[in-house]
């Protein structure tokens, strides 16, 4: 029987992904290991500052593991918060597991912490770019309810490997900070169906801003997280430069308007609006096909 991904808090997700009775929390609530500043602000503080840290087995295979608590403040990260995944990977570096793992829950910075947050974001970057440069891959899975934004879905797209459940989402800014920003004219953040064209797993797998599209189920993640052990992709110029080139001309060949479907037509999705409607095998056929059909 399948296990909601979406539906499961941070440590379930962990002890489910893992092999049995294998992980080993560093850190955890009884360390009460809080933010400083929140207790300050009258703001409800957790133990564990809303990440869980440690190490386990994934089929047999060491590996470290974060997960943020999308339950409490967002899974903003704040100064604890990211302190706690920049040791992890610190540690990753000395220790050479055979992969990290982060389980990304966030909206981004923690606004009652700005400063902090983005510092804290920045060094989760630099450590996590350390560990690629050391052969180490880094995979971020996507399936929460809130979704990966703001700094943490820069740092996601820092790693070797994002896994998205078709249900998940992932940008730079949220809707309603867009919404905010530049008005409802931009971007209604009402509406979900115009959201999850925008930031939602089908539209970030078919345009490869993701690698692996699952249902939103622990065990199709696990499986992903499998698959994608071992197999670090370097960082080169070369590879920086080819990536600064497809945004380049995604940007400059962009359809007019902003719907995603659009977009999916240009790169040759038949019946784009129909996506929405496809689950994720489906999704993952119309991208072999797109693939294939370029390489001829």
């Amino acid at each position: 029987m399948s296990t909601s991904f979406a539906e499961c808090s941070a440590r379930q997700r962990v002890g489910l992904m893992l092999d049995a009775g294998s992980f080993q929390e560093w850190l955890p609530p009884s360390a009460r290991v809080m933010s400083p500043h929140l207790a300050q602000l009258g703001v409800p503080s957790a133990f564990d500052d809303g990440v869980v840290i440690g190490q386990g087995l994934l089929q047999g295979q060491r590996v470290f593991m974060a997960a943020q608590e999308g339950e409490f403040m967002g899974g903003g990260v704040g100064e604890v918060h990211g302190a706690k995944l920049v040791g992890l990977l610190q540690r990753a570096l000395r220790d050479q597991p055979a992969a990290v793992l982060l389980l990304a829950e966030s909206g981004g910075v923690r606004l009652h912490e700005a400063n902090a947050g983005l510092i804290a974001v920045s060094e989760v970057m630099r450590a996590l770019l350390d560990v690629r440069h050391a052969g180490i891959p880094v995979i971020v899975l996507i399936g929460g309810a809130n979704g990966c934004f703001g700094g943490m879905g820069i740092v996601a797209r820092c790693a070797d490997h994002i896994v998205m459940s078709d249900a998940a989402r992932l940008a730079m800014s949220g809707p309603e900070v867009i919404e905010a920003s530049s008005g409802v004219e931009e971007f209604d953040a009402r509406d979900r169906a115009l959201v999850w064209r925008t930031t939602g797993g089908k539209h970030r797998y078919l345009t490869g801003d993701c690698d692996v599209l699952v249902d939103d189920d622990v065990q199709a993640f696990r499986a992903a997280a499998i698959d994608a052990l071992a197999q670090s992709r370097a960082i080169t110029l070369d590879s920086l430069e080819r990536e600064h080139r497809l945004l380049a001309r995604r940007f400059h060949e962009a359809p007019e308007g902003a719907d995603a479907a659009a977009l999916w037509s240009q790169l040759g999705v038949v019946d784009a609006l129909q996506v929405p409607d496809l689950d994720a095998p489906a999704i993952r056929g119309l991208r072999g096909a797109l693939a294939a059909s370029l390489a001829n």
